[in-house]
């Protein structure tokens, strides 16, 4: 059986949906989600849960309360993590996107 986990990552002016990256590898999907306001976090959240996503963590500049609210609205129907990528979370995202991008790679 094939796992799935997603990363919601802030990232001013990218968009949810068209921003969206997945990768499929042995059995293994990861989803990175950019959000451009940490509001969105919340419906975010819930709609990877819809698509059967087994694990949710948030990547650096989420303040605490916008993290309890993801973890209240998912209503532990999935664990929430709280993980940075280092001081600059949204290079560190982008740069770990970039190396799944097919088209940076010549």
């Amino acid at each position: 059986m094939s796992t799935s986990w997603a990363y919601i990552y802030g990232q001013p002016g990218a968009d949810p949906v068209a921003d969206r990256v997945v990768l499929d590898r042995a059995g293994q999907r990861t989803t990175l989600v950019p959000v451009p306001d940490e509001s969105l976090a919340v419906s975010i959240a819930l709609e990877l849960v819809e698509e059967g996503v087994g694990l949710i963590e948030l990547c650096g500049g989420f303040p605490v309360p916008a993290v309890a609210r993801v973890i209240e609205a998912v209503a532990g129907r999935v664990p929430v993590g709280h993980v940075t990528f280092g001081a600059e979370s949204v290079a560190g995202a982008a740069a770990y996107s970039a190396q799944f991008d097919p088209t940076s790679h010549g």
